[in-house]
Formats: structure tokens, C-alpha cells, sequence
């Protein structure tokens, strides 16, 4: 532990406990983010679709395209828990 880390320890704990978390585990807040805005993405896609499959237009190319974007939201739900998971 060089000096400066060592004053940042006992002056600020808190600023401490911070940066040592952020360089355990970089960018988190923005890959959480990023995991947040593709799933609402994935979830609109998914109620755009649902809708026109229940209006019954195009069935046969607005059901893949559902299956899609819902293992979208399915795959952005579980890299978003296994993010929180890792935490701790």
C-alpha cells in the first residue's frame, strides 16, 4: 500500500470503500445501465409485437420477432441479477 492510499484510508474510508469497489468490478453502473435500457427496449418491442399479433396482422413474421425481443428481455434480466449476484 504506497502512502497516498494509505492517508486516503484514514482520512476518507468511504471515498476508499468506493474506489477499491469500482476497481474490483469497473464500469458496473454503466453495464447495469446499459443491461436496464436494452431490456425496456426489448420489453416495448415485445408489447409492439404482442399487439400486432393479437390484431392479427403479419402473425408469421411478428412471431419470431416476439420470440426475439422477449429472450432479449429474458437475457438482459438474468445478466442484470447475475451483475448484483457478483457484488457480493
Amino acid at each position: 500500500m504506497t502512502e497516498r492510499s494509505k492517508r486516503l484510508k484514514t482520512q476518507d474510508p468511504e471515498q476508499y470503500a468506493r474506489l477499491v469497489a469500482e476497481s474490483k468490478a469497473p464500469y458496473r453502473g454503466l453495464r447495469k445501465f446499459i443491461y436496464s435500457g436494452v431490456g425496456a427496449s426489448g420489453a416495448i418491442g415485445a408489447f409492439v409485437f404482442l399487439t400486432q399479433i393479437l390484431a392479427g396482422r403479419d402473425v408469421a413474421v411478428a412471431l419470431p420477432n416476439l420470440a426475439l425481443q422477449v429472450g432479449l428481455v429474458a437475457l438482459m434480466v438474468w445478466l442484470f441479477r447475475w451483475e448484483n449476484r457478483t457484488k457480493r
